[in-house]
């Protein structure tokens, strides 16, 4: 007989089987699940075993983040940090201590500030000079989408009055038509592309950063959203093998390359190179990441009619013929395609190529899957069981705050903002969910997006709930975060359940969620949390 290396006793453990039955033991060797069952794996205890008393905390398989971008996480909490400011004069003064901290004529970086905190959505320039001085600052926000720039970082990036905005872009003006402050979506890059190169070493650091902040929230595999420059950012894939290679990448990590929406299919042979370059030991890109628009809060979604007041339909960032045209080539290749997809004309594009592709190639089990899904039509929302498409939920979006009460809500209309983030209706349609922090637009915290998921509210929030009725239960919450995200990214053979054979990837939550109030599962902190068998964080240092 074989001993267990672990075993967890004494406490729930949810298998997320496809009937989500539970046990209440688990032992562990050389990186695998060899049993459940008390019965079983108490035989398996040997003087040399590790047992782990659970003391009624759940175990989970490892949880899993299916839309998140850990670089760029983890350089925004080694930079100018202003996640979860609570106002415009917080940010500020996390800036100026920032760069008390950093002093030199270097560029400020960081970010992380969210729209809702300053009026119209859009901070200035001037305010930023006061903190910053003749020092050069652009501070990416919180969605990922825009930046904010002081005069110094406008004057040196040539970016003035006559510089028109570029296509894909918009800078916010003041009414002398000069820069404000505030550049969205490719306006970024007029400031970007003249930042001076950062050391790879801190790109390194960063990554390593990141990982360990996953571990920490009780992550042990994720798939990277972009693996290409973005935003200024630079392609992680490099990193990532750097890592695998060492064997430091802790975490199982898949990826979505970059589609370049300059480019038609003739970047398909680079694609296919750079899948077989991401091939590692905890590293696979076999998905391809379109992004088709925007976000609510600056009028770049793409809507099916305009917003309100004037501002257009959004934007759409590629033609649906050329849309469905890389989608068929790309399933071809035997890529999944991992769209961007916030509003409901762009939703339906998405769904519209997926399903050419269907037509054209047949079925395939590639899993193309559609993230963020804010506003989506009802006529399209049966067409994810339909067409095989994996919903991909930043569930933590779906709650009443500043940027849906004052930028959002006004502009979408009664009727569109009754069609946010459908979470039951596509589970009740037989969707497959999956779910993704999309981190740092969002905190990098599963158990938060759960609690979001369930309550439609964050945690300790006393606004009312947006659209209750789209709440899922808590055991559809946990099963998209964990077997619904390995199915989305192929991890599903080897990880998202409990079961022997499968690998050791293991989540201990501090307590059990099915035992708490609905209004309290957000709290619910992470012990321990393990990839094949290695323990890489534990509550207990």
């Amino acid at each position: 007989m074989h001993h267990a290396e672990t075993v967890f006793l004494g406490g729930p453990v949810a298998t997320m089987d496809p009937v989500g039955s539970f046990t209440d033991a688990v032992a562990v060797r050389k990186g695998e699940i060899i049993a459940t069952g008390r019965a079983e794996v108490t035989e398996l205890v040997s003087g040399g075993t590790e047992v782990v008393d659970l003391r009624g905390r759940l175990l989970l398989p490892g949880l899993q983040d299916a839309h998140v971008h850990p670089l760029y996480g983890g350089l925004q909490r080694i930079r100018c940090d202003l996640t979860d400011s609570d106002n415009e004069a917080e940010c500020l003064r996390r800036v100026a201590d920032y760069a008390a901290a950093n002093p030199g004529s270097g560029w400020i970086l960081g970010g992380g500030w969210e729209m809702g905190l300053f009026s119209g959505g859009c901070p200035s320039r001037s305010s930023l000079d006061e903190v910053t001085g003749d020092r050069p600052a652009l501070l990416i926000n919180e969605d990922q989408h825009g930046a904010w720039a002081n005069s110094t970082a406008l004057r040196l990036s040539g970016v003035d009055r006559d510089t028109p905005d570029p296509p894909g872009g918009r800078i916010e003006r003041d009414e002398h038509g000069r820069p404000a402050g505030t550049l969205h979506e490719n306006a970024v890059d007029l400031i970007s592309r003249h930042i001076p190169p950062t050391p790879e070493a801190e790109y390194v650091r960063a990554l390593l950063e990141g990982q360990r902040h996953l571990h920490e929230q009780g992550v042990t595999a994720w798939h990277d959203a972009i693996l290409g420059a973005y935003l200024g950012y630079p392609d992680p894939l490099g990193y990532y093998r750097e890592l695998d290679d060492a064997d430091l990448l802790t975490g199982r990590v898949t990826g979505s390359l970059w589609w370049d929406r300059t480019r038609g299919t003739e970047q398909l042979p680079e694609l296919i190179s750079r899948r077989a370059f991401a091939t590692g030991k905890r590293l696979g890109a076999h998905s391809v990441k379109i992004m088709l628009d925007g976000v609510c809060e600056n009028f770049t979604a793409a809507m099916l009619r305009p917003y309100l007041h004037g501002h257009g339909n959004g934007i759409s960032y590629v033609d649906p013929d050329e849309l469905a045209e890389a989608v068929c080539a790309l399933d071809v290749e035997g890529f999944s395609v991992h769209f961007h997809a916030v509003g409901d004309l762009a939703v339906r594009q998405a769904l519209d190529a997926v399903q050419a592709a269907r037509r054209t190639n047949g079925i395939t089990d590639n899993r193309h899957q559609i993230a963020h899904l804010q506003v989506v039509h009802p006529a399209d929302v049966t067409r994810f069981s339909e067409l095989g498409i994996v919903a991909n939920l930043q569930a933590e979006w779906a709650h009443n705050d500043t940027a849906m009460t004052e930028l959002t809500a006004p502009y979408l209309g009664e009727q569109r903002y009754r069609r946010q983030y459908p979470f039951r209706s596509l589970r009740d349609s037989g969707a497959l969910l999956a779910a993704g922090s999309d981190w740092p637009v969002s905190e990098a915290a599963p158990m938060r997006a759960v609690h979001v998921a369930v309550n439609r509210s964050e945690p300790g929030d006393e606004a009312p709930p947006l659209l209750p009725e789209q709440a899922v239960d808590l055991s559809d919450a946990l099963a998209a975060t964990t077997i619904g995200s390995a199915r989305a990214h192929l991890l599903d053979e080897h990880t998202g359940s409990i079961a022997p054979g499968k690998s050791a990837d293991l989540t201990v939550l501090e307590t059990n969620p099915f035992a708490l109030p609905r209004s309290e599962i957000g709290y619910t902190g992470v012990d321990l949390t393990m990839v094949g068998g290695r323990v890489v964080h534990s509550a207990d240092g």
